[in-house]
């Protein structure tokens, strides 16, 4: 067998419909676009959503809401869980690369810090944001907040 000698098998392949080539064709006249009407114009383009003259959906449906386009999502840790880590792998410094490792964040998003939980022991934390309670909470054991 040589690349020369390929064809396609039997009936997967039709020819195409030539339409437009006049009576004798069966496909001439309208063409398969039936009588008058946009679509049966050149140069037709539906427009997207157009309903045919109906009120479209996105105009009849209520809006409401409001999408703040810089908005920050970020991972939430919070200090029971760095307590948790801490004693499970004996650490003073938890950054995100810790984080990541343990599972609780995916290293993609933001991560931020809050004050659930008790902290123990003086941790070093590394995050892109803490809260107030957090923060505190860190400075009280004699820790560290660093905003990176």
């Amino acid at each position: 067998m040589k690349l020369n000698n390929l064809k396609p098998t039997a009936g997967s392949t039709h020819s195409r419909r030539r339409i437009g080539r006049g009576t004798g064709s069966g496909l001439g006249g309208t063409s398969t676009r039936g009588h008058k009407g946009a679509k049966s114009r050149s140069g037709y383009k539906k427009k997207i959503g157009f309903e045919g003259g109906q009120m479209p959906l996105q105009r009849r449906v209520p809006k409401f809401g409001f999408k703040n386009i810089n908005r920050k999502e970020y991972f939430v840790v919070n200090l029971s869980d760095l307590q948790k880590l801490a004693e499970e792998k004996s650490l003073t410094t938890i950054g995100i690369a810790e984080l990541v490792e343990a599972g609780l964040t995916n290293g993609k998003k933001l991560v931020k810090v809050l004050g659930d939980g008790e902290l123990k022991s003086k941790l070093e934390v590394k995050a892109n944001a803490f809260s107030k309670t957090a923060e505190e909470a860190i400075k009280a054991v004699g820790g560290n907040a660093t905003i990176i």
